[in-house]
């Protein structure tokens, strides 16, 4: 990435994670994403998430969640609330994702200005 293309810190930064997960996990999934979004919500920085789960077409991926945030350090922020409140209950998203067979792509993107 050149340093025209590098992410700007202050910018809007999101976090976008696409899953494939099989119908008999879609409950335990959904009960997790609701509990991750209740606690990034509160977290400073957060500006706007949406759940989406698929309604049509042929795309592999049937959820994709999105998380708006101020900035790159907002997001780490956040990140870290996360991973604190999942070892606080106990909870491995890596174990739960191949205990139920969920395919997840998960990455970090900023916009673009084209």
């Amino acid at each position: 990435m050149s340093s025209a293309e590098s992410p700007q810190p202050s910018s809007p930064h999101y976090r976008v994670d696409k899953f494939v997960v099989p119908p008999a996990a879609r409950g335990a999934f959904l009960e997790r994403v609701a509990t991750t979004h209740a606690t990034l919500r509160q977290q400073q920085g957060f500006v706007q998430d949406v759940i989406l789960e698929q309604a049509s077409g042929p795309g592999a991926f049937n959820f994709v969640t999105m998380v708006e945030w101020e900035s790159v350090a907002a997001m780490e922020r956040a990140s870290a609330a996360v991973a604190a409140l999942h070892a606080g209950i106990g909870f491995n998203p890596r174990e739960m994702i191949d205990r139920l067979g969920i395919k997840a792509d998960i990455a970090n993107y900023q916009a673009l200005e084209i």
